[in-house]
């Protein structure tokens, strides 16, 4: 996080903490590092994570602190560098699927649910620094 004091980082990408969990998890980790004053004022608030990564990857920003998965993507891991921000410093980000009451294809949803708990979907989403829960290993 340290090189976000950086005195050529003008611009640092983020998710606009008022209402996107990556942009809350951003700034405790910069308070957790004791940078949070100092980079505030160069911050450019993207309205998810998302659109924080595109400021970062069309050169809009400078740097960012982005989700690791989309660092990770195809699209954009061969396209900088990252850091990954150690996860002691900013509370978790519980990330869920649910099957709605009011699916009209509650039967089709509840397999892709089952197959998200599959070993080779467990697999590819830590593969994309996703944490996955100990009780995700079995479909129910």
């Amino acid at each position: 996080m340290k090189i976000l004091l950086d005195p050529s980082i003008k611009k640092i990408a983020i998710a606009n903490p008022a209402h996107a969990p990556y942009g809350r998890a951003a700034v405790a980790a910069m308070q957790h590092e004791n940078i949070y004053d100092q980079v505030a004022p160069n911050f450019v608030l993207g309205e998810n994570i998302s659109q924080a990564m595109s400021f970062v990857a069309s050169g809009s920003a400078d740097i960012g602190v982005v989700a690791l998965s989309l660092a990770l993507s195809p699209a954009l891991k061969d396209k900088g560098r990252y850091v990954e921000v150690s996860p002691d410093t900013y509370p978790p980000i519980q990330q869920a699927a649910v099957v709605l009451k009011s699916s009209q294809n509650k039967d089709l949803a509840s397999k892709f649910l089952d197959y998200l708990k599959t070993p080779p979907m467990l697999d590819l989403m830590r593969g994309y620094g996703f944490s996955v829960p100990s009780g995700s290993q079995t479909p129910k």
